[in-house]
């Protein structure tokens, strides 16, 4: 965004204020003037250091308006589990040639589904798929032997999250053209997510931040209990 355009969207936008949700909604939406239909994302500051593993955060959330995004799904499987991917809609299905494409560093597709019996073979994956968060997890619901139901929550709105070293939580909550009913839903379901998923070393306040943006707008500072418990 230019300078000229990045000012004209601060203005009316009080930097040391904390909006509700539905005003913080309105200034995000009436700001994303791009060509293209911006991401809204949403930014959490956790009271946690996650270097311990007793405050680690991870999980997933199925946005009830869906992500606006269409994710490409790799699922590792063989056999009727591979036809059953098929047939719930993933994009790549394979078992040692995807693990071959994916080690040449060919990687077409944005979430990494397997069944179980496939870890064996994924966890070759570790060094190409871990760093890019793509690893298959139980606890995110990424390994699994009920592949329709991952292959479709990844297609219909799943989106993941794990809390970065600062202690910070960003995923993106919709897009920009979605009813504002619509993400304000969103933006209360992931919030609720990451609450529901507090690790047993947190201590003090959980959620100390929230703050929404659009791709290329301004952030904006919002009222944590407008929230969580609206």
């Amino acid at each position: 965004m230019s300078g000229k355009r990045f000012r004209k969207a601060v203005e009316g936008i009080d930097a040391s204020k904390t909006y509700a949700i539905d005003e913080a909604v309105k200034l995000i939406k009436e700001r994303a003037t791009a060509k293209f239909d911006e991401t809204v994302e949403i930014a959490m500051n956790l009271g946690v250091d996650p270097r311990h593993a007793d405050q680690m955060v991870r999980g997933v959330c199925n946005l009830p308006n869906g992500s606006g995004r269409t994710l490409r799904v790799a699922v590792f499987a063989r056999g009727p589990k591979a036809e059953e991917a098929l047939k719930a809609g993933a994009d790549i299905v394979g078992a040692e040639d995807l693990v071959e494409i994916v080690q040449s560093g060919k990687i077409e597709f944005d979430r990494c589904i397997a069944t179980p019996d496939m870890m064996g073979l994924v966890g070759r994956l570790g060094k190409v798929l871990g760093p890019r968060g793509m690893m298959p997890n139980p606890k995110v619901g990424t390994v699994t032997m009920d592949v329709t139901s991952a292959v479709k929550a990844s297609k219909g709105g799943a989106v993941e999250f794990r809390v970065e070293k600062a202690g910070i939580i960003h995923s993106a909550v919709g897009k920009a053209s979605f009813d504002q009913s619509k993400l304000i839903e969103n933006i209360k379901a992931f919030a609720d997510a990451v609450v529901k998923a507090k690790p047993t070393g947190a201590k003090g306040t959980y959620v100390q931040r929230i703050a929404i943006s659009s791709t290329m707008g301004p952030g904006v500072k919002v009222d944590a209990a407008s929230v969580l418990n609206g």
